[in-house]
């Protein structure tokens, strides 16, 4: 596999996980809030949840994303419903792995209201968990349980997948 998405709600360390997996396995890492249009930062600065039409060319820049660079490849995104990981799917270029943090509100909540200068306001979390569709068996994709270090987490990851890159 040489393209990942690292999913999940707002606040379940898709940026520390996604970049430091990305190290581990020698790929490169792309925060997926980087490809957000100054609109949708806006939207979410204001505490407006993102609504599906907000969201299409933004995951569709996400899944391009995969064509642009060379791979492996670490894109974190919340890709928090099937039809948004089906867009990113349509827009990549060949398979993607999707890695999902999983984890309770109350863990993520914490852990959202601890991080500083995010545009993404904590008031947004439980729009996020309302959407939530976590991957289904037909999707590949790895579920990660989030209540455990970061370092923990890469270390699971990159032991899921160290056959293709170590």
């Amino acid at each position: 596999m040489q393209r990942f998405i690292v999913m999940g709600v707002s606040g379940c360390g898709k940026s520390s996980i996604g970049a430091g997996f990305a190290a581990q396995i020698g790929a490169t890492f792309v925060d997926g809030d980087d490809l957000h249009p100054a609109q949708n930062v806006a939207k979410m600065s204001a505490g407006t949840p993102l609504n599906d039409t907000d969201r299409a060319p933004w995951l569709a820049a996400v899944g391009q994303t995969f064509t642009k660079g060379s791979l492996p490849l670490v894109i974190g995104c919340s890709a928090l419903k099937c039809s948004y990981r089906d867009i990113i799917r349509d827009h990549a270029g060949g398979p993607v792995m999707f890695l999902f943090l999983d984890g309770t509100r109350q863990l993520i909540g914490t852990r959202m209201a601890e991080r500083k200068d995010h545009f993404m306001p904590t008031e947004l979390l439980d729009s996020q968990f309302a959407i939530l569709e976590p991957p289904t068996p037909d999707e590949e994709s790895v579920r990660v349980d989030i209540d455990q270090t970061a370092e923990a987490i890469v270390t699971e990851l990159v032991a899921r997948f160290s056959k293709e890159f170590l």
